[in-house]
């Protein structure tokens, strides 16, 4: 995927979204031929690195695989095309926050600052989940250097492969209890991009940063995939 394939998105209605709520909702950002593709390399030893059974770790019930370099070319494609979109947003929440660090207009430079931080295994995922699965919240840290957005695309069609399985998160403000949201993924291909851990929030005494955790609800019925596109590497 080149970014050429995404210039049909409403970008400024992301970064619109994502400073109002901490998540942004994107329509069909995958055809359905693309996320059957992308869903049956589930079953195939390559090409990932790792598998990861959740409940032998307290993550919920499921399981997902971490891909392995080389990525495949619609995932390499998608870190490429989607971050120089989102590295904008993400200096100027640091620089609000407070936070000195900034990030390179290109994917490639990010990934060769991670690798000589140590930081050099994949971090993209495909995540399988049958009835009574569930994801815990949670956040996506893998090391000291953190890109603070993320893409998480929903492989399988809602209501005809899985039923429940909702994709939600929480939100924790100062001094106040913790505000749900479930995000409207409604059709297969379509695309949340979610803060990954922090996001900030204009108070009347200026800016101030909230946490963020995100998770999937308990599948009722069938089998739902996703993939997972995280833009940092792992340590």
């Amino acid at each position: 995927m080149s970014a050429r394939d995404i210039d049909g998105v409403d970008w400024s209605g992301v970064e619109d979204a994502l400073d109002a709520q901490g998540h942004a909702v994107i329509g069909g950002l995958l055809t359905a031929e693309q996320c059957r593709s992308m869903a049956a390399l589930y079953a195939l030893p390559a090409p990932f690195r790792s598998r990861v059974v959740m409940e032998r770790h307290g993550f919920g019930r499921g399981e997902y695989k971490y891909f392995d370099y080389p990525l495949p070319g619609l995932v390499e494609g998608l870190r490429e095309s989607v971050y120089p979109r989102l590295a904008p947003i993400a200096n100027r929440w640091n620089e609000v926050m407070g936070v000195d660090t900034r990030y390179p207009p290109q994917h490639a430079e990010f990934i060769a600052r991670c690798h000589a931080a140590g930081q050099s295994r994949a971090t993209p995922l495909l995540l399988q989940y049958g009835a009574g699965d569930y994801n815990c919240l949670h956040q996506d840290l893998y090391g000291e250097e953190v890109f603070p957005l993320q893409l998480v695309v929903l492989l399988s069609e809602p209501g005809r492969d899985f039923t429940g399985g909702e994709f939600v998160m929480t939100e924790q403000r100062p001094r106040m209890q913790s505000r749900p949201m479930v995000l409207a993924l409604r059709h297969q291909g379509d695309a949340a991009v979610i803060a990954v851990q922090h996001r900030p929030v204009q108070g009347t005494r200026g800016s101030y940063r909230v946490n963020l955790r995100h998770g999937v609800s308990r599948v009722r019925s069938g089998q739902r995939h996703t993939l997972g596109i995280i833009f940092h590497d792992a340590a």
